[in-house]
């Protein structure tokens, strides 16, 4: 194998949506940096069932009225 060619590899911590938090090691940042998740298996639609819609800047709004009128009609 080639010498200095490959990552880093050292411990970090990882924070849950829930703020739970674990242990592990990576090659993402450095050594004791603290990986935050914006989504994980306790909020993610694939594992939960539950769907929400987050509104990232404004781009729900900003569907919702383009295409208000082309809902189904009761």
């Amino acid at each position: 194998m080639k010498k200095d060619i490959h990552p880093d590899y050292h411990e970090i911590t990882v924070v849950m949506t829930d703020g739970t938090e674990f242990k592990t090691r990576s090659t993402w940042g450095k050594e004791g940096d603290v990986m935050r998740l914006d989504i994980d298996t306790k909020s993610h639609p694939a594992w939960t069932g539950v769907h929400r819609l987050l509104d990232s800047g404004g781009q729900l709004a900003k569907f919702n009225k383009r295409f208000a009128g082309f809902g189904i009609k009761n």
